[in-house]
C-alpha cells in the first residue's frame, strides 16, 4: 500500500462532505458541472479496477467511499437542478401575472 496514494484519497475525501452539505443547504445546482462530476466518478472507477486487478489493499475502500460521496452529490445536483427549473418557471409565471395586472 502506498501511503501517498492513501493520503491523496483521504485529501480528496475530505472535500466531498463539505460539498454535499453545501448542496443540501443551498438547494441549487448553480456552480456545479455534471460533466466534471461524471469525470471524477469515472476516475474513481478506474482506480477501483486497478486496485482489484493489480494491487488490492485498504486504499480500495477509500476509492469506494469517495465514489459514493460523489454519487451522493450527483443525486443532489439532479434534485437541485429540478428545484432550480421549478423556481425559474414559477418566477416567469409570477412576472407574467404582474405584467397583466399593471
Amino acid at each position: 500500500m502506498s501511503i501517498f496514494e492513501a493520503l491523496m484519497m483521504l485529501g480528496f475525501g475530505l472535500a466531498w462532505p463539505f460539498n454535499i452539505y453545501r448542496s443540501i443547504k443551498t438547494k441549487t445546482a448553480a456552480g456545479k458541472s455534471f460533466l466534471f462530476m461524471i469525470t471524477i466518478e469515472l476516475a474513481y472507477i478506474c482506480g477501483m479496477i486497478h486496485k482489484i486487478l493489480y494491487s488490492f489493499d485498504l486504499v480500495f475502500w477509500l476509492y469506494v467511499l469517495n465514489f459514493l460521496m460523489v454519487l451522493t452529490d450527483i443525486i443532489l445536483m439532479v434534485r437541485n437542478t429540478r428545484i432550480d427549473v421549478y423556481r425559474k418557471y414559477r418566477r416567469q409565471i409570477l412576472e407574467k401575472r404582474a405584467a397583466v395586472h399593471k
